[in-house]
């Protein structure tokens, strides 16, 4: 059972939380561990955040068809993207109008859409089109039922949603993301490869930070991608008000990590550099000039959390006459990072539901962290956060 909290205990979590986030990054530390697992701020985060910022769903290659369609909750709330006759990617409220079936599961394609309870059947665009046996019910109209629409937007390859109808423009709200890093990869013209679900059971934040720092990598990632990666290296400048990222240099050894050869538009270190993104809230991004995988992360509870994985390619490698190996090779790679990321973010949830735990100071290879701390407390706790401190890239 988790304990509740009184809400006292809840304003001296968020005074710690925010104290924090306004010391110099130099004099910080990891957040108060009763983040990850006070309920009570667990539903600040669900309304603060969640009911109001944009959410990534995946790559838009994935539905690049009429039809195809991919269904997506954001907390309780069941929608499903899919892309128009017209070529349009919309969300669409997945509940049907008459007795709230979902209507749809899973990812597919549909020419129409058609409730498995009582066959109320939906065009793409969400007017309802057909109602069997509706036709003697004097006060019924179709023409008066159209499916509600979430905001949907499409930004370098990634579709986003939000429930915000005031959330600031998906092209404004990134803009300094694309221009601080992922212009420079041209990210919209990767294909993504493969993608799945999954649900792990830790806090949602303790997984985003396991991927926002390449500080575990040495010793977690030992027998993965640690020896390719240059720690020593790695570099943490300050993010922005959307994002955090750093840089990291991978070895040769790990060639897919490399720009291929017929890539001509990277030069120098670039052709072996890897960016590593988080934009908030919880779209996890590795970069690379070969290929991506991304993590788009959302809580089930403190304790568990809902996992968007995937992956792919550059075009030139989707283009190798090896793609099909190449392919294969990464998603086996890939899948052992994850088995050992999920063993170190579960250890991490339990460690910080202990009475004794205490959040230490961080690393200067944890800049993303701290910043990441920052955006929460902006979020939960606005009216007494002033990040004097902040040194974010503006």
């Amino acid at each position: 059972m988790v304990a509740t909290q009184s809400a006292t205990e809840l304003n001296d979590l968020l005074s710690a939380l925010v104290a924090n986030a306004n010391k110099p990054f130099e004099e910080a530390r990891a957040m108060p561990p009763g983040v990850y697992s006070s309920p009570e701020f667990l539903s600040l985060e669900e309304s603060e955040v969640f009911q109001k910022e944009w959410l990534c769903v995946g790559r838009a290659e994935s539905i690049s068809g009429a039809g195809d369609y991919i269904t997506f909750d954001i907390l309780e709330e069941p929608l499903v993207v899919v892309r128009g006759d017209d070529g349009e990617v919309r969300a669409l409220s997945n509940i049907c109008l008459h007795r709230m079936s979902r209507l749809l599961e899973g990812r597919g394609n549909a020419k129409r859409i058609v409730c498995p309870y009582h066959a109320w059947t939906y065009g793409l665009g969400g007017d309802l089109i057909g109602a069997p046996y509706m036709e003697n019910s004097a006060c019924f109209d179709k023409h008066e039922y159209q499916l509600p629409k979430a905001r949907a937007q499409v930004w370098q390859g990634w579709i986003f949603v939000t429930l915000n109808a005031d959330a600031p423009d998906l092209d404004q709200h990134l803009a300094q993301l694309g221009e601080t890093v992922t212009n420079r990869y041209a990210m919209e013209n990767y294909v993504e490869t493969f993608r799945e679900e999954h649900v792990w059971d830790t806090n949602w934040k303790i997984l985003a930070e396991n991927f926002m720092e390449s500080y575990h990598l040495f010793r977690l990632h030992a027998g993965t991608v640690g020896p390719h990666s240059k720690v020593e290296e790695m570099e943490c400048p300050p993010g922005g008000e959307a994002f955090n990222y750093h840089w990291i240099t991978k070895e040769s050894s790990l060639a897919l990590g490399n720009a291929h050869p017929d890539n001509t538009r990277l030069e120098g270190d670039w052709r072996k550099t890897t960016a590593l993104i988080c934009a908030y809230p919880g779209h996890m991004i590795t970069l690379t000039p070969g290929y991506f995988w991304y993590l788009c992360l959302q809580p089930r509870g403190v304790d568990k959390v809902h996992i968007i994985y995937g992956g792919g390619f550059a075009p030139e490698y989707v283009n190798d006459p090896n793609a099909d190996q190449m392919i294969s090779e990464l998603k086996a790679l890939l899948d052992e990072v994850n088995v050992e990321d999920r063993v170190g973010v579960e250890s991490v949830y339990r460690g910080a539901r202990g009475a004794l735990a205490s959040n230490g100071h961080l690393s200067y290879l944890e800049r993303p962290n701290f910043e990441f701390g920052q955006y929460l407390a902006r979020k939960t706790c606005p009216e007494t956060t002033t990040m004097v401190n902040r040194n974010a890239a503006e």
